[in-house]
Formats: C-alpha cells, sequence, structure tokens
C-alpha cells in the first residue's frame, strides 16, 4: 500500500512537471512561496526533515529543469542543498565516535560535494539576475559588480558563501577552494550590507565563525567575531543558540576558554525552541549539538579529564 501511495505521487509529480512550463512554473511558485518558508524550519522533529529533504530536494531539480531561470527555485533548491548538507551530513559526521573515522571521511566528502552542488545553483541563480556574474567571481572587479546587487540578494550572496565556505572547511587543502575567500568575503559583506536582518541571525552567526576561523592574513577578525556575537545576543534578547555554539567552538576552543564555553552551550540548551516556531527545527539541531560539545569538551581542552569509559 506504501509503495502505491510513493509511485502516486511521484507519478502526480512527474506530470505536473513535464506537461508544460506554465504548470511548473505554478507549483515552482508555490514551492517557493512565503509560506511555504517554515515548512521545514519549523518543524520538531529533525529525523522526519532529514528523511523527507532528499526527496524535496530531487522534486525542486525537476522543477528547476523545466523551469530554469525561476529564481525563487534556484534560491529554495540551492540552499536546501547547503542546509542538508550541513544539518543531516556534516554534522552527524562530526559527532561519530573516533572509532568510526572511515564513516566520518566519507560523509564529510559526502558533504563537500552537496555543498559545491548546491553552491553552483546559487552562482547560476546570480548570473541569471547579474550577466557577467561568474566572470567577476573570477577577477579582481568583483566587489564592483556587486553594487548591482539588491536588498533581495541577500539571499542568494549568503547561500552561495556559505556553501563555498563550508566545502573549504571539511577540505583545507583545496587550494582551488582557499582562492575563492576573498570572494565569498565580498559576497557575505555585500549581503549584510544589503539586509543585516536576513534570516533573523544568520548572518551574524555566519560571521561569527568566518571572522573567527580565519588567520587575519586571510581577513580573520576576532573582535568583529564578538561584535557580530553581542549583535545576535541583541537581536534575540539572548536567545540565539547558534550564536552560542559558534562563539564556544570558535573563539572559547582556541582561547582555551572552558568557563565561558560551558557557559554558552548551557545558555544554548535552555533556550525553549517552541520561543520561536519559525526556528524551532535549527534551534533542536543546535542543542543537539550543544549537549554533544559539553560531552565531549575534553577532546577540545587538554587539561580536561579523559572519560574512564573512552
Amino acid at each position: 500500500m506504501k509503495s502505491r501511495i510513493f509511485f502516486t505521487l511521484l507519478l502526480s509529480l512527474t506530470v505536473l512537471i513535464y506537461t508544460g512550463c506554465s504548470i511548473s512554473t505554478l507549483v515552482a511558485n508555490a514551492l517557493t512561496g512565503d509560506s511555504s518558508s517554515t515548512v521545514f524550519t519549523g518543524d520538531s522533529d529533525p529525523e522526519l526533515v532529514g528523511d523527507a529533504l532528499p526527496f524535496a530536494i530531487k522534486v525542486y531539480e525537476a522543477l528547476l529543469a523545466s523551469t530554469p531561470k525561476h529564481q525563487g527555485l534556484m534560491l529554495t533548491t540551492g540552499s536546501l542543498f547547503v542546509m542538508y548538507a550541513n544539518a543531516f551530513v556534516q554534522g552527524p559526521a562530526e559527532m561519530l565516535p573516533s572509532a568510526e573515522w572511515q564513516a566520518r571521511d566519507t560523509q564529510m566528502k559526502r558533504a563537500k560535494a552537496l555543498y559545491l552542488r548546491g553552491m553552483g545553483i546559487l552562482y547560476d541563480a546570480l548570473e541569471a539576475q547579474y550577466r557577467g556574474f561568474h566572470q567577476a567571481a573570477q577577477e579582481e572587479t568583483l566587489p564592483a559588480f556587486l553594487k548591482k546587487c539588491k536588498k533581495g540578494d541577500a539571499g542568494l550572496l549568503y547561500w552561495a558563501a556559505a556553501g563555498g565556505m563550508a566545502a573549504y572547511s571539511i577540505d583545507v587543502f583545496d587550494f582551488d577552494l582557499g582562492q575563492r575567500i576573498p570572494e565569498w568575503k565580498a559576497m557575505i559583506q555585500r549581503a549584510y550590507e544589503l539586509d543585516p536582518d536576513f534570516g533573523g541571525t544568520s548572518l551574524e552567526e555566519f560571521l561569527i565563525i568566518f571572522y573567527a576561523a580565519l588567520p587575519e592574513i586571510m581577513g580573520g577578525d576576532k573582535e568583529k567575531a564578538r561584535f557580530h556575537y553581542a549583535n545576535a545576543l541583541e537581536k534575540t534578547g539572548g536567545n540565539s543558540a547558534g550564536a552560542y555554539v559558534s562563539f564556544a567552538q570558535s573563539i572559547c576552543v582556541p582561547a582555551q576558554d572552558y568557563e565561558t564555553f560551558r557557559d554558552c552551550l548551557e545558555k544554548a540548551l535552555a533556550i525553549n525552541p517552541d520561543a520561536d516556531p519559525s526556528t524551532r527545527l535549527v534551534t533542536i539541531i543546535t542543542q543537539r549539538k550543544a549537549r554533544w560539545l559539553l560531552d565531549n569538551a575534553w577532546n577540545y581542552f587538554s587539561f580536561l579529564p579523559i572519560p574512564d569509559d573512552y
């Protein structure tokens, strides 16, 4: 019975996608409208969303094949690749036991490929919006080219840069990606100029990690990381689980400041996911990471005792 229902659904979607561009556009508009924005992020069951996302992404890809210039569809498809890679591939892989290093390595490589796949779609969207974007991104003319972008482009710029930086963070020996850091820095800074409140605190949380993780010669700046941390907490009244976890990992660990590390993670865990239904899923997943970091703090602070059962 389940297989029949699944087949019927798949057949219906296939018919919708291939019966004509006008119908595909209607479906694309429905799937990328404002009402669809919290279908995933507002859910309370990470496993349900994690299981559903691959099929949803393939549906979006099929629609995109028939409406290749649909800006909303390109943004949604590309960003879903990045979100899925982060929350359901890289995130779980990082929390695997050290004995499962081979599985971890496999999943991290998969996450990198998914990040780049999403980034490619988002770059194509920027090219469709601003002809010549691809070329400008490969040259020193990108900052000037980015002045053409408008507030509505902040999402494209953010997700494209986030996908690229996430892929690089997995494989810092990929020198081709490493050379593109100035490009992504220019894009994320332009996104922040256009709409500093995009995604609530998404840009603030990204910039905490960005400025804290990179060496100064590549654009790193600990004070700017602290600035964006303070901004994220101010915007949310101290209810940004992502900001607490980002600060704990990127600032406290390098400084070997365990007390602040623990305080940040405990504050992240104290947040009620239902306080903001639109980000419920993100908060739950972030809190899982916070709990894992607390339980495995000895991995990051050399002065903490190794558990007896290690």
